[in-house]
């Protein structure tokens, strides 16, 4: 009794301690979040991890992969779940429905909705809900309805809901999700878009969605028929440099098989930012605004030096007919900040590395500092003359908008 007495304790000092610290950092900012991160023990959900590990505030524990190592299933960082459970503003006595089980983040759903609430999880792996099932009877939240299904068909027996609210990554909208919203509901879901995920609060009015707050974030990707995969190009014949592509390869990928054959083009925009500065908005604007927008990453093992990006595992970068192009950056003089500037390979490199460069300067001049752009989810049919904002991308389902607000410059 003495052991279990201190192993207690001592997660409860550890759970404080994550709470703390996700207020200081801004994550929480509700009482309501505050107080159900700071009751549910959540080291019982990770029973195979360290105290240590399970309440890492910034860490997922990974409860599962498949036969080739690849993560599955996770019970998701503090911080992530935190800041879902902030946009997702649950009150009590709603109905909420959670896409992804791991039985923790279930717990903290059903702590905000009361004992007037219903929250209801569904997953794929039965494996996964029977674990969650267990979990959540053995710490007192048995009340959680669990389901074994794909839940890109929701679940509408239970429904309609007050929330949604997604814990895998989605690359797509089914339609059921909307559906099974009441006619001011709220999803919360991360979205992958052009290779770029964010944990976005969507509100419904009517057939479509509209943001309401975007956080960068990374997810275990949807198992079932909501899976997707990006599409890889390789650009040199080899494993070293690929291009990853979200919505289909362009549409003659040999025209690139002699770009990494011309000689490097190179240009600096003059846009320079603080070392710990956040510039989720230039990705988010570049994804907009670049027609062959993809993501670039270079394998280290196979690195010939052959391009030279800040990041190997993921650099922003664009295709344009035989052209590709990335954005790379390098240390400013006074080693307190770095400039961004753009690679290019190609017969148009030159033009290519100017036009993103350009692009860079247009959301330092216009965006840098400001809000995202508001996104919205309209069904697929959706005519292009109904759809608002810069930049429409179709999906299976749903065909998403993006609208940024008003130029401005807040530098």
């Amino acid at each position: 009794m003495t052991h279990v007495t201190a192993g207690t304790d001592r997660a409860r000092e550890l759970r404080d301690a994550v709470v703390n610290t996700l207020i200081t950092d801004g994550t929480i900012s509700s009482e309501p979040v505050e107080t159900a991160m700071r009751s549910v023990p959540r080291h019982r959900f990770a029973p195979d991890a360290t105290l240590e590990a399970a309440y890492d505030a910034y860490r997922a524990v990974i409860t599962k992969k498949d036969e080739f190592g690849v993560d599955q299933s996770s019970v998701s960082a503090p911080q992530i779940q935190a800041m879902q459970a902030e946009q997702a503003n649950i009150r009590p006595g709603m109905k909420v429905l959670e896409i992804g089980s791991g039985g923790y983040n279930a717990a903290l759903l059903a702590e905000l909705v009361g004992q007037s609430g219903e929250v209801t999880t569904v997953d794929i792996d039965p494996e996964v809900t029977e674990r969650a099932q267990q979990l959540l009877s053995e710490t007192g939240y048995g009340r959680v309805r669990v389901v074994c299904a794909d839940a890109a068909d929701g679940v509408p027996a239970h429904g309609p809901y007050d929330r949604i609210v997604v814990t895998v990554g989605a690359w797509d909208i089914p339609p059921a999700w909307v559906s099974q919203l009441l006619p001011h509901g709220r999803l919360v879901v991360p979205l992958r878009m052009r290779g770029l995920t964010r944990s976005i609060a969507f509100d419904r009015t009517g057939d479509h969605l509209t943001s309401i707050s975007a956080q960068v974030c990374g997810f275990v990707p949807m198992q079932g028929v909501g899976a997707h995969r990006e599409e890889l190009l390789l650009v040199n014949g080899t494993n070293e440099i690929g291009l990853r592509f979200d919505d289909g390869l362009p549409a003659d990928p040999s025209r690139l098989d002699n770009a990494v054959r011309t000689p490097r083009s190179e240009t600096w925009s003059g846009v320079t930012i603080g070392r710990q500065e956040s510039f989720d908005t230039l990705q988010m604007h570049l994804a907009s605004a670049l027609d062959g927008f993809c993501i670039m990453a270079v394998d280290p093992d196979l690195d010939t030096g052959l391009v030279a990006p800040a990041n190997k595992w993921f650099s922003m970068a664009a295709v344009d007919d035989g052209s590709f192009a990335y954005v790379t950056n390098r240390r400013t003089p006074d080693d307190a900040s770095v400039e961004f500037g753009v690679h290019a390979f190609g017969p148009d490199a030159d033009e290519l590395a100017e036009h993103v460069s350009e692009q860079v300067r247009t959301w330092d001049k216009e965006r840098r500092g400001g809000p995202g752009p508001v996104i919205s989810i309209f069904p697929a049919a959706t005519p292009d003359d109904q759809l608002p904002g810069e930049r429409v991308i179709d999906k299976h389902h749903c065909r998403v908008t993006f609208s940024w607000p008003s130029a401005a410059n807040p530098a």
